[in-house]
């Protein structure tokens, strides 16, 4: 039997209790209460099965506000499965007060986070919302837009075509975000020694235009891990870190991150790795496998994303996640992803060995992974001859992509 988790609770009883795990699957996400289960999963099942259900739905309806939407299904073992879908018009309160999931837990929200359900309910996001300024600046957004859409003229006309502006309510908090002033959070970012406890540098990009908080970074970036070697007499640049993987991971913190909360976006070098945290958790209908795995993209902050993209900053669809893998494809060293309920980080680590030639990419790519292969295997499915094989599979486990086990006739070959 499965166990509890954010959309799953089981009860023993039907107390009123339940009723805030259903406010809380109504704003949130779908979810399944089970009642007639004990804490150790031991079917207990309900009795009268029948009455039990038009009192769940006597309770509900009388108790949540307004009323979600529900089923109720009695099980062959007597237990009640109760499933409630995630509505439209948050939120939706019990008593008064709205609920949200914590893991197996369910909790109260607070004050910021109803603030949000209620805009969710109006169908409005935090960046529609009015700045309530009208004397705001915008030359660098200007100056940035007309180079990447040879705009020959900017002022009202464009900022309401970006959605910026709006002739009843004037400018929003997107707006604002890209003036040249505000006093949003900004970009901190700290480039350590060998140690978190020695600074190299320490910059906070704050009070200016989100586009030139991203453009700085960029340019420090570069200064750190963007670096010159001469090779057959040639001066050459490399990029120890991709610059692609940077600028995607930078811009998705800054356009996908929650803006009402009183934090900076932070950006942590290191020799070896960057890390890139960003306020807020995923979007309530998004998992961390989707986000992970880039299956599709939930725009917290349309208007900004419209821009970043109009720039081509981003790409307009869910490409972020999957460009910056991309971006690893061929070395070992791979990006990782860490989700909590407050923030979401992007870590990029140096890429120290050199990328893949088109051999072993033809012979990695033929193996599965978990799976072991005898030298013979692997020459007959990649189609390579035996000497050139050896040579790669010697390289590939200098690179650390396979590994080897066993000796002699013995030996065979493992994707990592």
């Amino acid at each position: 039997m499965q166990k509890e988790n954010k959309f799953l609770e089981y009860k023993q009883a039907v107390s009123k209790s339940y009723l805030k795990t259903v406010s809380a699957f109504a704003n949130y996400n779908d979810g399944q209460i089970v009642f007639g289960l004990s804490d150790d999963l031991r079917v207990i099942g309900i009795d009268c099965p029948i009455d039990v259900c038009l009192n769940i739905e006597n309770q509900i309806n009388d108790s949540i506000k307004p009323r979600p939407d529900y089923e109720l299904k009695i099980n062959k073992d007597n237990t009640i499965s109760l499933f409630v879908k995630r509505g439209r018009n948050t939120p939706y309160r019990f008593d008064g007060k709205a609920y949200k999931r914590s893991d197996t837990s369910t909790v109260e929200v607070d004050d910021i986070e109803e603030k949000r359900l209620i805009l969710s309910g109006m169908n409005i996001s935090f960046e529609e919302l009015s700045c309530g300024e009208d004397d705001l600046k915008f030359d660098y957004l200007g100056e940035k837009l007309s180079e990447a859409l040879n705009l020959e003229n900017f002022g009202l006309d464009t900022m309401k075509s970006l959605n910026l502006y709006n002739q009843k309510t004037g400018y929003n908090n997107a707006a604002k975000l890209l003036a040249d002033h505000n006093d949003f959070p900004g970009l901190d970012v700290a480039v350590f020694g060998n140690s978190i406890n020695v600074f190299r540098k320490r910059r906070t990009f704050s009070g200016e235009s989100l586009l030139k908080q991203y453009f700085d970074c960029i340019e420090l970036y570069k200064d750190e891990y963007v670096v010159e070697k001469i090779a057959d007499g040639l001066r050459q640049k490399s990029e120890l870190i991709p610059i692609d993987a940077f600028r995607e991971a930078l811009a998705n913190a800054l356009v996908h991150r929650v803006w009402d909360i009183k934090a900076d976006t932070k950006v942590e070098m290191h020799p070896d790795r960057v890390i890139i945290s960003s306020p807020g958790g995923l979007p309530a209908d998004m998992s961390v496998d989707d986000y992970v795995r880039g299956n599709y993209s939930y725009l917290r902050n349309p208007i900004l994303a419209n821009v970043f993209r109009r720039m081509n900053i981003i790409e307009a669809f869910a490409t972020g996640i999957r460009r910056i893998n991309e971006a690893y494809k061929d070395v070992p060293s791979k990006p990782v992803y860490n989700v909590s309920n407050a923030s979401v980080s992007v870590t990029l680590p140096i890429i120290d060995k050199a990328k893949l030639t088109e051999g072993e990419r033809r012979v990695l790519d033929s193996l599965k992974e978990n799976r072991l292969y005898s030298r013979a295997e692997i020459e007959k499915i990649s189609g390579t001859a035996k000497d050139t094989l050896i040579r790669i599979l010697n390289s590939l486990i200098e690179k650390g992509f396979i590994e080897k086990a066993g000796q002699a006739r013995g030996t065979s070959y493992r994707k990592k």
